[in-house]
């Protein structure tokens, strides 16, 4: 008991045994075993308080969220003097409400309409097409936790990830909404998710081609990209999963048009 005395809820950590290389805050503490969520990668982890380290300083997340929206803005920089600007609308599903209020802060800095719905990753089968009804979106992102059980062997069977299968449901009842991938464009995936399922049951856009985390905005990345491109060519897919945390290794897809209207005169 004596090492887990050392922290409280709330607080910053990285685990010793993988290099310090996440930061995660403490959400619940069970004895000696310390339960973790991921602060920029969307994942749960647990630990034993032995194997965790203190960060003493606070994390300046909206310092580092404002250069990501610099870095994305870098590559959709628009004629301001003479044409008009109607972007594609999001609607994002989340299982996480911490994630899910980041990312509507960073929609409103990319100054893309998007409206967030919090539900649990089981429940958005269920409640998705309510939302795609009311509020016709031309793209959603449909996202919170997931993970691969690595004591499992087979990357091919859905019933190893945690929640790749409600994405997946998630997809189909979009696709019963819409059908053309190039009117309604779905971004669906967390850490680790199935991506070749999700991308054959009708995704867009899909974590995680090589079952790596990701980033808290990868997927709100994509669909502002999407939303910030014209309608008129297609999209340069390397160059938005180059604005990703894991570029390739994280999300991947197939190539679409944008969702902006451009009009003129101003």
């Amino acid at each position: 008991m004596g090492d887990v005395m050392l922290f409280k809820i709330g607080d910053l950590v990285t685990r010793k045994s993988y290099n310090n290389d996440t930061i995660f805050k403490i959400t619940s503490i069970d004895n000696d075993i310390v339960y973790l969520k991921g602060v920029e990668v969307r994942l749960y982890a647990d630990s034993p308080a032995s194997d965790l380290n203190l960060l003493k300083e606070s994390l300046d997340l909206d310092s580092n969220d404002n250069f990501i929206v610099s870095q994305t803005n870098e590559s959709l920089r628009l004629d301001r003097d003479s044409f008009f600007y109607l972007p594609g609308k999001i609607v994002h599903f989340d299982g996480d409400d911490e994630y899910l209020n980041r990312c509507m802060n960073f929609y409103k800095k990319m100054k893309v309409q998007a409206y967030g719905v919090k539900l649990n990753e089981e429940d958005i089968p269920k409640e998705i097409n309510k939302y795609l009804e009311k509020l016709h979106p031309n793209i959603i992102v449909i996202t919170g936790h997931d993970f691969f059980y690595k004591d499992s062997k087979d990357k091919k069977n859905i019933d190893n990830y945690r929640n790749s299968k409600y994405f997946v449901e998630a997809i189909k009842k979009a696709r019963e909404y819409e059908k053309s991938q190039d009117k309604l464009i779905i971004i669906a995936g967390a850490c680790q998710s199935y991506y070749e399922e999700l991308i054959k049951e009708g995704a867009n856009f899909a974590s995680s081609p090589k079952r790596v985390n990701i980033h808290a905005l990868d997927p709100a990345i994509i669909a502002s990209s999407i939303a910030l491109s014209t309608r008129d060519k297609p999209i340069d897919i390397i160059k938005i999963l180059s604005k990703t945390k894991y570029k390739e290794e994280g999300m991947g897809g197939i190539i679409t048009n944008g969702m902006m209207y451009t009009g003129y005169p101003r």
